[in-house]
């Protein structure tokens, strides 16, 4: 098992990690319904870019 042969400073750690960050999620809103969504994505209602492209049954 391989050990290190001196400890990692804190600068460097940090350096590693400063690419594990999340980005933040782009958010479009739809022409049509004026919903926020996920870009590239269909809203909740079935709107892809102001179409209508999944029917969405109704919740009873």
């Amino acid at each position: 098992m391989a050990v290190q042969k001196s400890k990692k400073s804190r600068s460097r750690r940090d350096m590693r990690r400063s690419h594990d960050s999340l980005p933040s999620v782009a958010l479009s809103e739809d022409p049509t319904t004026g919903e926020l969504h996920r870009r590239h994505n269909v809203t909740k209602t079935g709107y892809y870019k102001g179409k209508q492209v999944v029917v969405m049954a109704d919740k009873d």
